[in-house]
């Protein structure tokens, strides 16, 4: 299932449903019902929380030396690390989106 979180201060951020209950849980909230709200009061604790598990995803990335394609491997070959998407890359978009709304004053809301 597909969450859409959304602002009329940006577009639309689509995370799929376990996406987005990690990202809320990041940002101290919880899905429990299909709606939610980032207040604007909100946005900054969030904005510095998401940060925060951007620079903590960061740091525990894998060693540069652990990279798909080193000699030894098929080339067709795909590594499960590879195609796992990090926190850090998934969150991009949404902290755009949380920077944007507390820049413009409105809320964030998603289920609706």
């Amino acid at each position: 299932m597909m969450i859409t979180f959304k602002s009329r201060a940006a577009s639309d951020v689509l995370f799929f449903e376990n996406a987005a209950k990690e990202f809320l849980r990041c940002i101290g909230k919880d899905m429990t019902a299909a709606t939610g709200i980032i207040t604007v009061e909100q946005l900054p604790a969030a904005i510095d929380s998401v940060r925060k598990a951007i620079a903590t995803d960061k740091t525990e990335a894998r060693p540069a030396g652990d990279k798909a394609g080193d000699e030894g491997t098929d080339e067709g070959a795909t590594d499960a690390a590879d195609e796992h998407v990090s926190l850090s890359q998934r969150a991009q978009p949404m902290l755009e989106l949380l920077e944007r709304s507390r820049a413009e004053g409105v809320p964030v809301v998603w289920g609706v």
